[in-house]
């Protein structure tokens, strides 16, 4: 067991290989801001999860046509599954073509904040924090939580939110939702 104040990393390949090139640190910080991360590490996991998704479609191209339909299927369907691609029917080489994006997009607090739960991505990020989004009746902390798109529809305010009391209060009193 190791330190708790030191836990291992998530993401493969660690840092960039080039840490002071100008157009990468600025595409970098304009991912975080956009996507309201806490810190380029969270990008990094994001860059890592598409590298192995890349990784898995190359290897997939080099099977004989034979062995590669049926193994092909089931990674698409599990790519369209966790969200990361919107048609399961696309060719394989499509999958070499997914952006960063495409993980970011899916992470709980920009669907919170798409869904217009809360009024900026950095609040999203704090009503996670601090427990007022459920997923499927289950609160969730965790603004990185990579939702699948079955699941996408049941992004809540939890039971327990004092948020969700007001706006039904609200709601009671005739009055509009304001959030």
């Amino acid at each position: 067991m190791g330190d708790p104040k030191k836990p291992r990393k998530k993401y493969l390949g660690g840092k960039p290989r080039k840490l002071w090139n100008k157009q990468l640190l600025e595409e970098e910080l304009r991912l975080v801001g956009e996507y309201g991360l806490r810190n380029k590490r969270e990008l990094w996991l994001a860059k890592s999860i598409l590298r192995e998704i890349k990784h898995r479609a190359r290897a997939l191209l080099a099977l004989p046509p034979e062995q590669r339909a049926q193994l092909e299927a089931e990674f698409k369907a599990r790519l369209y599954k966790a969200g990361f691609i919107h048609e399961q029917d696309i060719p394989l080489d499509a999958v070499l073509s997914l952006d960063v994006r495409a993980i970011l997009d899916r992470r709980l607090q920009t669907i919170v904040y798409r869904k217009g739960l809360a009024r900026t991505i950095h609040e999203a990020r704090q009503l996670i924090v601090h427990g007022h989004i459920a997923v499927d009746g289950r609160v969730v902390r965790s603004p990185g939580y990579l939702v699948p798109r079955d699941l996408e529809d049941k992004v809540t305010y939890s039971i327990t939110s004092p948020i969700l009391k007001r706006l039904l209060a609200q709601q009671a009193q005739g009055g509009a939702p304001a959030q």
